[in-house]
């Protein structure tokens, strides 16, 4: 069997100003009242949070990423009733990357390519990550405190930010924040400002996220509420000791973010001349294999693929019994020799075709069709010929895509129950402590269902062409940021009397693009 490839995102079709709608706001000649900041002062104001906070975007922190977070949005509108200076622990550079004394530990932002997301080195050539946790960092204190990758626990961990703990027990974006207090946790460092207002946001974003986007595997495990209770109480007991006032943002239901939602659970598509012509014999194949599922009373398991339509990946379903020691002898008794009935039934015992009701990660599209290497090595060095094990090594065709790719109706289940419990904390947080509540769920919910309109345009979570979300299909674009800062200050105008937006001093779309150019240094 001729390895396939996969064909591509099916968003490419659509032309990105399908975003622009007619449907702009004419203010005429209203006049406007005069800004009021209601009960609040902020003139300290501190920002907490993960990789929202931070402005990260494309898979990368950058110079433009970050001057277009939320919390710096915020602090511009704040500058207009009193608002102080806003700090940020800038990258070096608009590549993006992180460097430790000269090696590169992550690789710099993606692009838009034409057809979808790229490496930026694809388009303008190898480039020197300059932004360097040994050699480079900046002093604080900072106002914005977003930490990349940080769980709800990590903000309150001493040596977080310590770069002798890294890589074990330390964030190279919390590094860059620490200064000449490496063990102070990053709520002491927001503690130390004193600050007079303040914004946490994604906390347990992270908790569940990990999980997520590995599909469930089991090496990023989802937070338990205890855990992250503790930390979220901490966080704001501290933040809120001095009397300060703030808002908190709940979580959305990440499971509606385009990097669970761009690659269909169908995408062999059978008029591709590299896979239609084999689905005969693929399925040929499959007759004995699908006989066996049948005797064994699991025809659900069967893996049939059409010629006049789409058809699903084969996924490994750790959920299902795995049958692998009834189906051997089956299979054998069908009349296929000890070896090739072995062999199908270990790679088939816990398997089953995606349906509807599964999410492939975006990081699936590099994968499927495509040869798993080990798999094939694997066979060949128990003495299958290279040709038999190329033929059952394809990923998604013949073998079953991994669980990393693959987050089941189960897992999705587990996302859910664990983000609305956090929420519930997060909510009951809010109230006891007079903290005005940002529900980003809402928010999200809307755009990925209906869409959200934002000024001149719909905007939706749509990867690359929805407008809010970034090229890496989870975090925001810089039009997504500002919507979000948006967010904050009607929940702040809601709970403090303030009057951000009806006087005007709401975040404008049209100040804020969709995607950075290629060029951007």
């Amino acid at each position: 069997m001729k390895l396939i490839k996969y064909i591509g995102l099916s968003v490419v079709a659509l032309a990105f100003t399908g975003c622009e709608t007619d449907d702009g706001i004419n203010t005429g000649l209203t006049t406007l009242p005069d800004l009021t900041s209601g009960s609040v002062d902020f003139s300290a104001y501190v920002s907490v949070g993960a990789s929202f906070t931070a402005g990260f975007g494309d898979n990368a922190l950058f110079i433009a990423a970050q001057e277009n977070s939320f919390p710096n949005t915020l602090s511009k509108a704040f500058s207009n009733v009193g608002g102080g200076t806003f700090t940020q622990p800038l990258m070096s550079d608009n590549f993006g990357g992180l460097a430790v004394g000269g090696n590169r530990i992550t690789d710099p932002r993606l692009v838009f390519g034409g057809a979808g997301p790229v490496p930026l080195e694809s388009i303008i050539g190898p480039v020197t990550v300059t932004t360097d946790i040994v050699l480079n960092n900046p002093t604080g204190p900072f106002s914005n405190l977003g930490v990349p990758g940080a769980k709800s626990f990590h903000l309150v961990a001493p040596g977080y930010g310590n770069l002798a703990n890294f890589p074990a027990a330390a964030n190279p974006y919390a590094i860059r924040l620490t200064g000449s207090t490496p063990n102070a946790s990053i709520l002491e460092l927001a503690i130390a400002q004193d600050p007079t207002f303040f914004t946490l946001s994604e906390i347990g974003g992270n908790d569940v996220l990990g999980y997520a986007t590995t599909g469930g595997n089991g090496t990023n495990p989802i937070t338990d509420t205890a855990t992250f209770d503790a930390a979220l109480n901490a966080l704001v007991a501290g933040l809120t000791a001095n009397g300060a006032k703030g808002a908190i943002a709940n979580l959305p239901n990440i499971t509606s973010l385009s990097f669970f939602t761009t690659v269909p659970h169908n995408p062999l598509d059978p008029t591709n001349p590299a896979f239609g012509p084999q689905i005969p014999t693929l399925n040929a194949t499959f007759a004995a294999l699908n006989g066996a599922y049948a005797f064994l009373g699991v025809p659900e398991r069967s893996i049939v693929y059409s010629e006049t339509e789409a058809s699903a990946v084969i996924i490994h379903d750790e959920s299902l019994p795995n049958i692998a020691a009834q189906l051997a002898p089956v299979l054998q008794g069908g009349g296929l020799d000890p070896l090739t009935a072995g062999l199908l039934a270990n790679q088939y015992g816990q398997s089953r075709q995606a349906t509807a009701d599964d999410l492939l990660t975006l990081t699936s599209s590099t994968v499927i069709a495509t040869l798993n290497q080990t798999h094939f090595n694997n066979l060949v060095a128990s003495g299958v010929p290279a040709a038999t094990a190329g033929q059952l090594s394809i990923n998604g065709v013949t073998f079953p895509l991994e669980d990393t790719f693959v987050l089941l109706p189960s897992e999705q289940q587990e996302i859910a129950i664990a983000t609305a419990a956090y929420n519930a904390s997060i909510s009951a947080a809010a109230s006891a402590n007079d903290l005005a509540l940002v529900d980003l769920n809402s928010v999200l919910e809307q755009a990925a269902t209906t869409g959200i309109v934002f000024d001149g345009y719909t905007a939706n979570t749509d990867l690359v062409f929805g407008g809010l979300v970034s090229l890496d299909g989870v975090h925001l674009t810089a039009r997504g940021y500002a919507l979000m800062a948006n967010s904050f200050l009607e929940a702040i105008d809601a709970t403090y009397g303030s009057n951000f937006a009806e006087s005007g001093n709401l975040a404008k779309a049209d100040d804020f693009g969709v995607l950075y150019s290629p060029l951007l240094q």
